[in-house]
């Protein structure tokens, strides 16, 4: 089954629609960014999925902040695994507590080489911890939410040595194509589910359904 990750959540409503629609995962965003949430909302959207059942994970998105700040945060607000969407290391990683996210930026003409390697390198040091890759576009001064998509072609490379979750311009008319052409395990989309910078409830429905649609 492929899991389904609806990011940059800040609305209670959306963040219900999404789990009771079947996302496996809910993202909300700590990184400086339009869909950032404070501390006090993040305890309040984490409460209402946490009650849902079954309940979805809830990952907090980060950029860039001190690998302390993310552990503080991460045990405040009782979240379930990090994202870690920067330039953070793997040694970085190794010092996050949840399991691990971790964003791998795709550039135009990729190198699958190059891609693999790094993702090796981070499943061997974090082989004690869960840890799943995410590949999504590189856009220049952008760390995520870019609705630009890459070539699928390299995700599937991937795909056949390490589980991954795929990014970048995904939405509900194109999910279901790249779910029957690359079968990723996993997809995840924050801008293609919005309407005028908010979520759209019937766009994360429309989405979670393509995505089981296409399994069928």
């Amino acid at each position: 089954m492929t899991r389904v990750k609806i990011c940059g959540l800040s609305e209670i409503e959306h963040a219900l629609v999404a789990g009771k629609a079947g996302a496996d995962f809910l993202g909300l965003v700590f990184a400086p960014s339009r869909r950032q949430v404070s501390l006090a909302k993040a305890l309040v959207l984490v409460e209402a999925i946490h009650a849902l059942r079954p309940s979805p994970a809830v990952v907090g998105v980060f950029v860039n902040s001190t690998a302390q700040e993310v552990n503080d945060i991460a045990e405040y607000c009782r979240l379930d695994w990090v994202q870690l969407s920067g330039d953070e290391s793997w040694q970085y990683c190794q010092e996050i507590k949840k399991p691990v996210i971790k964003v791998i930026h795709v550039s135009t003409g990729g190198e699958t080489d190059k891609i693999l390697a790094d993702i090796e390198m981070g499943h061997h040091l974090l082989a004690r911890k869960g840890l799943v890759c995410l590949l999504d576009s590189k856009v220049e001064n952008c760390y995520g939410g870019t609705g630009e998509t890459f070539d699928w072609q390299l995700a599937k490379e991937v795909l056949a040595k390490f589980p991954v979750m795929v990014a970048g311009g995904l939405t509900p008319a194109n999910v279901g194509r790249l779910v029957k052409q690359v079968q990723p395990w996993g997809v995840d989309v924050s801008s293609g589910v919005e309407t005028n910078g908010r979520k759209d409830a019937s766009k994360i429905m429309a989405f979670v359904e393509a995505v089981r649609r296409a399994e069928g």
